[in-house]
């Protein structure tokens, strides 16, 4: 059987373009695998349109809404997920008119489909004496709790995604002045944040302790656990939720939903409020688009 033009294109999207040109986490790839097996699941079963006869021309916005109702009415979606699903398709087909002039038409119908308005989370964020009550929390008596503080210092600081901060390596770190530690996000991109001066003496005292500024120790990991391999995400979260009741005098729900990325909101809200700009605080946190960052203008409080 001959492969249809929808088979290539679908291919050589997932194949080359998400990975290659796009530099796509593999995570966010998986993501987008995902809806396109929902999508030809739904075909086959609601459209009787068998997998193997899919064409570009199959579609169509009409075809498209029926299905995004179908996540939400039949699969219980929330509109939040639904709208995921939406962009990985409006990704495929904006790669397909850039491949294909002749099927314009179509894929500019699919693309004018909406995404649907959704109640803007609220932000979830530590108030600063929360953060210094936390960041404290460790303590200096025990080598542990000496790790713990110089990685909850450097979690805070840069505002780091949690698999940023279990990447980083000693090489990533520049304790002399400017003192910054280069981070690695999303599609491989790299961005240095500044360090500021308690956190950089912390860290040089840690990595002191821990024969880290010797040569030879470049690639090693900057924080591990006591085989010396470096901390997991499952890790990380664990050392904050040992620490979590520290935050506040009186339990509170955020005891429980403390988690890496609500340092990050943190440290992102707090510079906000100290009047930052968000083009900067945008740098920090390595977010490619203005629009990703205004969350923290929406939660202003």
């Amino acid at each position: 059987m001959k492969p249809t033009d929808f088979a290539k294109h679908l291919t050589a999207f997932f194949s080359e373009y998400l990975p290659g040109v796009k530099n796509l986490s593999t995570n966010t790839i998986l993501s987008y695998r995902d809806t396109f097996r929902l999508l030809l699941a739904y075909c086959r079963d609601r459209e009787n349109i068998a997998t193997e006869k899919l064409r570009i021309g199959s579609f169509n916005d009409k075809l498209l809404l029926r299905f995004l109702d179908w996540l939400q009415r039949e699969r219980r979606s929330s509109i939040a997920t639904r709208n995921i699903r939406l962009a990985a398709i409006h990704s495929f087909f904006s790669y397909v008119q850039s491949q294909e002039p002749g099927l314009l038409l179509t894929c500019q119908l699919i693309l004018k489909v909406p995404f649907k308005k959704c109640q803007q989370p609220i932000i979830q964020h530590l108030t600063p004496e929360q953060t210094r009550n936390l960041l404290a929390a460790p303590g200096f008596e025990t080598r542990a709790g000496r790790r713990d503080t110089a990685l909850l210092s450097v979690l805070y600081d840069t505002g780091a995604r949690v698999q940023e901060l279990c990447d980083l390596r000693v090489r990533d770190v520049r304790l002399d002045s400017p003192s910054v530690i280069e981070l690695t996000g999303k599609g491989s991109k790299t961005r240095h944040v500044p360090l500021v001066a308690n956190t950089v003496k912390l860290l040089r005292s840690y990595m002191e302790e821990n024969g880290l500024l010797r040569n030879g120790c470049q690639d090693a990991a900057l924080f591990f656990n006591q085989r010396r391999n470096k901390l997991t995400r499952g890790g990380i979260s664990h050392i904050l939720r040992k620490y979590a009741g520290h935050i506040s005098e009186k339990p509170s729900d955020m005891t429980k939903k403390l988690t890496p990325h609500v340092m990050r909101h943190s440290k992102s809200m707090h510079m906000y409020q100290a009047g930052v700009s968000l083009v900067y605080i945008r740098d920090i946190l390595g977010h490619v688009d203005i629009a990703t960052t205004d969350i923290y203008y929406d939660n202003r409080i």
